[in-house]
């Protein structure tokens, strides 16, 4: 499993507008990181995808965008697994 997901993190991580990548487990393990993410808020991030979801009980899994003036984050989580990318916004 370890060279797929490295590969995806890899790629989303050369991605135009792209400044780094967080992929973390159902319970906030990080699991890979690119760039200028952090594996210190995989379990912030693993956490807030999990208590939006809650929100819609019985609906897919939402993408959550959090945005400041000098960056963009995206944030879903599917199959238990939780994909943040982060982007600048001038290039998103």
């Amino acid at each position: 499993m370890e060279k797929p997901l490295e590969k995806c993190l890899d790629e989303i991580a050369h991605s135009t507008g792209v400044s780094g990548v967080l992929c973390a487990d159902h319970k906030g393990l990080c699991l890979g990181v690119r760039g200028k993410a952090s594996n210190a808020s995989s379990g912030t991030v693993a956490a807030l995808a999990e208590r939006v979801a809650m929100l819609e009980p019985g609906s897919l899994d939402p993408v959550i965008l959090l945005e400041s003036d000098n960056s963009q984050c995206l944030i879903h989580r599917n199959s238990g697994i939780t994909l943040a990318v982060y982007k600048s916004p001038e290039t998103s």
